[in-house]
């Protein structure tokens, strides 16, 4: 078991270890540009593309927000949705074949085909971002949350009958807190491709965004501001992922402490 001291000490650890990682790969690729002597129009260098971040800073940070803004809401509401159907399927078997079904058709069909629609549709505000997002979150959400609430012991919800327990209090103190774990290992892969949906929505028709700002740097063959961007979202995603952990954490702890 861990002690509070190895808590403290194991966050610096592992922020150094991010940073060497990080330093490594793009010191790998510095030297590999620069001794290849590659072109900026195919690969520009990471010195270069930290230099053009550095410089359109202020302009990088409102088209981050705003991206950022579309990936969070289009994840909440992808969970909640998720959350709530596989309540309901849980509740009532009987509708799981065709949730599930209907589910999988969602997940089927592609995002680059959906996204323009939206956009015409509902224009180019936030909310064809943010339901793009949501369709990429909903599944995960739904597919975990639902082998959570059925991954009780069969010896506690033995118990909770033999209690004579309503549905509602089996759901509450057994279904509900055996799916949060699932819950989490699921917001684990769809927080950070949040942002994956977010830009592809942009790419489709956006007033503002990294999106755009890649569509725009991708049409002048500006690869510096185009790698910019693509630095924005990869800071934004580790940045979205630590976040996911420390709730987790902090929500299962009993968890935490086990380990």
């Amino acid at each position: 078991m861990n002690t509070p001291q190895t808590f403290i000490r194991r966050p610096p650890w592992d922020l150094l270890s991010i940073i060497v990682s990080v330093g490594l790969a793009l010191g790998v690729w510095e030297l590999a540009v620069r001794l290849r002597d590659v072109p900026v129009y195919i690969l520009p260098a990471p010195s270069l593309v930290i230099a053009t971040l550095t410089a359109g800073a202020p302009r990088y940070a409102a088209a981050a927000l705003v991206t950022l803004g579309e990936a969070v809401a289009g994840v909440t509401l992808g969970l909640l949705v998720g959350s709530c159907v596989a309540i309901l399927i849980t509740t009532w078997p009987r509708l799981e074949r065709g949730v599930l079904a209907l589910a999988i058709l969602v997940k089927a069909t592609p995002l680059v085909a959906i996204a323009p629609l939206l956009i015409i549709w509902l224009g180019f505000g936030p909310w064809p971002k943010i339901i793009v997002t949501a369709l990429m979150t909903f599944f995960p959400v739904l597919i975990n949350v639902h082998s959570g609430l059925h991954a009780v012991d069969d010896a506690l919800l033995a118990l909770f009958h033999s209690l004579n327990a309503s549905r509602w209090e089996v759901f509450r103190y057994a279904r509900w807190p055996s799916a949060w774990p699932y819950l989490f290992a699921s917001l684990k892969v769809v927080v950070p491709l949040s942002l994956m949906g977010a830009v592809v929505a942009e790419w489709a028709g956006a007033s503002a965004g990294l999106g755009r700002a890649m569509w725009l740097a991708y049409s002048n063959l500006n690869l510096p501001a185009l790698f910019a961007a693509v630095f924005c979202l990869a800071a934004m995603g580790m940045g979205l992922y630590a976040a996911v952990i420390v709730i987790e954490k902090r929500v299962l702890f009993w968890r935490a402490n086990g380990e």
